[in-house]
C-alpha cells in the first residue's frame, strides 16, 4: 500500500535500486556457491574462473547499479543530511561502502585463486569473504525493508 502512495518520479530509481541489490545479492550467493563447490570438486579451476567472472561480470555492476541509484533516491527525496539520516540509510552506507574494500579484496583474491588453477588457500578466503558480506547485504536488506527506528 505505501508503493501506491510514492510519487511516481521516485519509482525509476527505486526499481533500479532494488533490482541492483537483488542482482548483487543473487551473483555474490553464486560465487559463495561456486567457491564451496571447488572445495570438493576435482573441475576446481573451472569453479573457481567462473567464480571470478560472476564477481567481475555480475556482481560488479550489480553493486555499482545498486550505489547509483541509492544516490538517486537521496537526491530526489529529501532523506536528510549526513547528521540526521534514519539509522537505516546509515547501515545501508556502511554495508556499500566497507562492502566496496571487502568485495575487491574478494576479487583480488579470486583472481589470485584463478591463476593458481584453483589450487590454494584463496578459495578459502573468496568463500569466507564472500559469505560475510552475504551476511552484511541480508542485514542491510533488513533494514532497509523494516526501517527500525524510524
Amino acid at each position: 500500500m505505501i508503493a501506491v502512495t510514492r510519487p511516481d518520479s521516485g519509482n525509476l530509481p527505486l526499481f533500479l535500486h532494488v533490482f541492483g541489490a537483488m542482482a548483487a545479492f543473487g551473483s555474490l550467493l553464486a560465487v559463495v556457491v561456486l567457491a564451496a563447490a571447488a572445495m570438493r570438486r576435482p573441475e576446481r579451476a573451472t569453479l573457481a574462473r567462473a567464480g571470478w567472472r560472476a564477481l567481475l561480470i555480475a556482481f560488479l555492476p550489480a553493486w555499482i547499479l545498486m550505489r547509483i541509484a541509492a544516490e538517486w533516491i537521496r537526491s530526489k527525496e529529501d532523506l536528510g543530511t549526513d547528521d540526521n539520516d534514519p539509522g537505516w540509510l546509515g547501515v545501508g552506507y556502511v554495508v556499500t561502502d566497507l562492502g566496496l574494500v571487502v568485495i575487491l579484496l574478494t576479487l583480488g583474491f579470486a583472481f589470485w585463486w584463478t591463476r593458481r588453477r584453483g589450487e590454494g588457500w584463496q578459495g578459502r578466503v573468496v568463500l569466507g569473504l564472500g559469505s560475510l558480506y552475504l551476511v552484511a547485504l541480508a542485514v542491510a536488506w533488513w533494514a532497509m525493508s523494516a526501517k527500525p527506528g524510524s
